[in-house]
């Protein structure tokens, strides 16, 4: 699944990861694929298959709900 990159910055910061984000902004793509960047993500602290139920809501807007 495809997710942008400010989400994930955005998750990083509310965690308190300011460090994270700033690293995770310059090193990550504009779209994040959970399947070919799980070794990115995880560089970062986020484990691709948590990742959806940590952004929750999130998401929703970008389907259209």
């Amino acid at each position: 699944m495809e997710i942008d990159k400010s989400q994930i910055l955005d998750l990083l910061k509310g965690q308190g990861k300011h460090d994270e984000a700033s690293k995770a902004d310059s090193e990550l793509p504009d779209k994040v694929d959970t399947d070919k960047h799980g070794d990115l993500l995880s560089r970062f602290g986020i484990d691709p298959k948590d990742l959806l139920g940590k952004l929750g809501g999130g998401l929703g807007g970008m389907f259209g709900r």
